[in-house]
C-alpha cells in the first residue's frame, strides 16, 4: 500500500531536515510542513492529527511556563547576577570557576529545566567568562552537557520526562527512589570527565577582575517567586498531578506581580517566548502518532521484549545504550515520544522503563543533534558575536568530548539504576 511507503518517508525526511536545517530554515518549518503534507495527501485523518496535538497539552503548558519564567529572570538580570557571583567567587582560579559554573548549571537544570540552561544561562556565562578573559570553551561545554546530565533529577528538569511518562508520571517519591542515585552518578562522572578533558585550560588563572553585578529588588522578587514555583511543582508531582498547568499558572502569576511592581509591559516577555518550539513539539506529536498508526510500535515492542528477555540487569544496560545512541540519530523529542508510546503499549515498568528514561535524557550528550536543548545551545553560541571570537562548535568538536563523556556517564547512571533496583528487591 502506497501510504505505508509515503508516510514513513515523509516523517523520516522531515526529521532529517529538522536536524540539518538546510539554508538555515528553522526546525519548526520542516516538521510543520511534513505534518501538513501528511494531512493534504490524506495519509493521516485530520481527527488523528487533532488528537495527537491535544495529547501534548501538558507539555505545551510546561514549556510555556518555563520559557516565561526564564525570560523574566533574564530580563531582571538574575542570570547575569548568578554568572557574576560565580566568576568573582572563583577568586582568580579557573579550576574553581569551572566548579562554580558546573554547580550553577546543575541547579538551573534541576529546577528550571535543561532548556533554561542551554538558552538563558549559556549567554550569561559566556559574557562573564569573556570579561574575565579566560578561554570560554570549557565553561560552555559545562552548560551543554550538564543540561542533559542533570535533566532527570526531577520530573521538571526536562520536558522529555513529561513526554516519556505522559500517561503516567511517577510520583515524586517513586521518581527520586528510581533516579536519585543514577542522577548523582551522571552529574559526578560528567564533571570528572570534563575536568580531565579540559585540564590544560583549567590550570590557568583569571587575570581580569569582573564587575560586581547587584541584583535588583525585582530580581530578588523573581528568585523568591521561582522558589515558590518549584515548591508548587514538587507538591504537584508528589500528589501525582500533571505539571504543565501548575507551571504555567505559577509563571503567569509571578510575571504579573513583577510587571506590576516594575511598571513594565508583560507583553514584551510573551514576544520573547519561542512559540515555534511549541509548534515543533506539536508537530512531532502528530508525526509519532502517524507512525504509530502504521503499526510501528509493534516493532519497538518486539525489540523491547527481546531486550527484556536478557534479564532485567543486562536488558537495562542494552536498552539504555541503544536509546542513548538513537537520540543522536533522530533527536530525543521524537524518540522520547516513540519510547513513551512503546512503554505504555508494552506495559513496561521498573528497571527497563527507567533505563529508557535515562537513555532519552543522558544519551544526547554524545552529539549536537541529540536533544533540543543542545541544538538551542549551539544556536545561542552562533548568535553571540560579541568579542569577535568564533564559537561555532561543530559536530566533530562536540563529538570528541561527547564520545568520552556520554558513555561513561550513561554506564554509571544505568549501573546506579540497577543497584537501586537490587536494593529495592532486598528491602
Amino acid at each position: 500500500m502506497l501510504s505505508h511507503v509515503l508516510l514513513p518517508l515523509i516523517v523520516g525526511l522531515s526529521i532529517v531536515l529538522m536536524l540539518l536545517r538546510p539554508r538555515g530554515i528553522p526546525e519548526v518549518w520542516w516538521v510543520s510542513g511534513g505534518c501538513l503534507l501528511l494531512i493534504v495527501l490524506r495519509l493521516i485523518p485530520l481527527r488523528l492529527a487533532g488528537r495527537a496535538v491535544s495529547e501534548g497539552s501538558d507539555v505545551y503548558l510546561f514549556l510555556t511556563g518555563m520559557m516565561l519564567i526564564s525570560e523574566l529572570a533574564r530580563e531582571q538580570g538574575v542570570f547575569d547576577w548568578i554568572s557574576s557571583v560565580a566568576v568573582r567567587g572563583a577568586r582568580g582560579s579557573c579550576s574553581r570557576l569551572f566548579l562554580l559554573v558546573y554547580g550553577v548549571g546543575t541547579l538551573v537544570t534541576i529546577f528550571m529545566s535543561n532548556d533554561a540552561t542551554a538558552v538563558v544561562l549559556t549567554p550569561a556565562i559566556l559574557a562573564a567568562v569573556r570579561k574575565a578573559r579566560v578561554t570560554p570553551l570549557p565553561y560552555l561545554f559545562v552548560c551543554a552537557l550538564i543540561a542533559n546530565a542533570a535533566s532527570f533529577v526531577l520530573p521538571i528538569s526536562n520536558p522529555a520526562n513529561l513526554v516519556v511518562f505522559r500517561t503516567g508520571m511517577p510520583p515524586l517519591g517513586t521518581w527520586l527512589a528510581a533516579f536519585g542515585l543514577p542522577s548523582l552518578l551522571s552529574i559526578g562522572v560528567t564533571f570528572v570527565t570534563l575536568r580531565f578533558l579540559f585540564r590544560g585550560e583549567l590550570c590557568k588563572s583569571i587575570d581580569s577582575e569582573v564587575e560586581d553585578v547587584t541584583l535588583s529588588g525585582n530580581g530578588k522578587l523573581v528568585l523568591a517567586g521561582l522558589a515558590l514555583m518549584i515548591a508548587v511543582l514538587l507538591t504537584a508531582s508528589a500528589m501525582k498531578k500533571d505539571l504543565g498547568l501548575p507551571t504555567c499558572l505559577a509563571a503567569l502569576i509571578i510575571t504579573a506581580v513583577v510587571s506590576i511592581k516594575a511598571k513594565s509591559n508583560p507583553l514584551s516577555l510573551l514576544r520573547e517566548i519561542s512559540w515555534g518550539t511549541l509548534l515543533l513539539v506539536a508537530g512531532l506529536f502528530v508525526m509519532v502518532d502517524a507512525v504509530e498508526s502504521q503499526g510501528a510500535l509493534k516493532v519497538t515492542q518486539q525489540w523491547l521484549a527481546w531486550a527484556s528477555g536478557m534479564g532485567q540487569k543486562l536488558g537495562a544496560m542494552v536498552v539504555g545504550f541503544a536509546v542513548g545512541i538513537a537520540n543522536n540519530i533522530v533527536n530525543n523529542l521524537p524518540l522520547g515520544l516513540v519510547a513513551g508510546g512503546t512503554i505504555q503499549a508494552a506495559h513496561t515498568k521498573g528497571l527497563i522503563a527507567n533505563a529508557v528514561m535515562i537513555g532519552v535524557d543522558l544519551g544526547p550528550n554524545l552529539s549536537v543533534t541529540g536533544s533540543l536543548a543542545t541544538i538551542l545551545w549551539l544556536l545561542a553560541l552562533r548568535k553571540d558575536s560579541a568579542g569577535g571570537e568564533k564559537l561555532d562548535v561543530g559536530f566533530w568538536k562536540f563529538l570528541k568530548v561527547g564520545a568520552v563523556a556520554m558513555p561513561l556517564a550513561l554506564a554509571a547512571a544505568l549501573g546506579g539504576a540497577v543497584l537501586m533496583q537490587m536494593l529495592a528487591g532486598q528491602s
